[in-house]
């Protein structure tokens, strides 16, 4: 899948918001991609779950984790593709956490995976989990890397669509976007 054919179907879905958006990294956008909309038939997350299994292959992961909302169903997806084991990470007092009973083994090889990555907070945050409870974070995979190439995972990141759009701070919003009322479509 090819970076224009992943973006027709965010289009087509109308899973690609223009307006003015809070993040859940906090930074404002006039450009939304609300992933669960393009996630919700079947077949498109057959479709970027077998992309993005391609892309990782290599790296021969034992288990996907996601972090939970988000990174649920693509994160199934990619696990199922790949054959591996699928966990997830949910937040417990403001904090993502292992539940559920879900382990980490010692040197077990995981990959995560995330819908959207714009600071790429949640990746970090699930990231420490993994390395905490004694597994190697063997890569990141996405569908879309959002953060104008500023980020390093400090490991392998893959994407299906990496584009540069323009985010606010808060306090330093131009005047056509602070004229428009914020929402907040995400995982808050």
């Amino acid at each position: 899948m090819t970076q224009e054919e992943a973006l027709k179907i965010f289009k087509e879905t109308g899973a690609l918001l223009e307006g003015h958006f809070v993040l859940r990294s906090g930074l404002h956008s006039r450009q939304y991609f609300q992933c669960a909309l393009a996630l919700q038939d079947m077949p498109t997350v057959e479709e970027f779950g077998a992309a993005l299994a391609e892309k990782v292959k290599g790296l021969n992961v034992q288990t996907v984790i996601a972090p939970a909302m988000g990174g649920l169903v693509i994160g199934q997806e990619v696990a199922r593709q790949l054959k591996a084991r699928f966990i997830f990470a949910e937040k417990e007092g403001g904090a993502l956490v292992l539940r559920r009973g879900f382990k980490i083994h010692q040197g077990e090889r995981i990959l995560v995976v995330e819908d959207v990555v714009t600071r790429g907070g949640r990746v970090k945050e699930t990231m420490d989990i993994v390395r905490k409870n004694g597994g190697v974070v063997a890569g990141v995979a996405m569908i879309v890397d959002r953060s104008d190439g500023t980020l390093d995972h400090g490991v392998p990141a893959f994407y299906i669509i990496k584009i540069n759009i323009e985010t606010f701070e808060p306090d330093k919003l131009p005047p056509d976007l602070a004229s428009i009322p914020p929402q907040k479509p995400g995982s808050k």
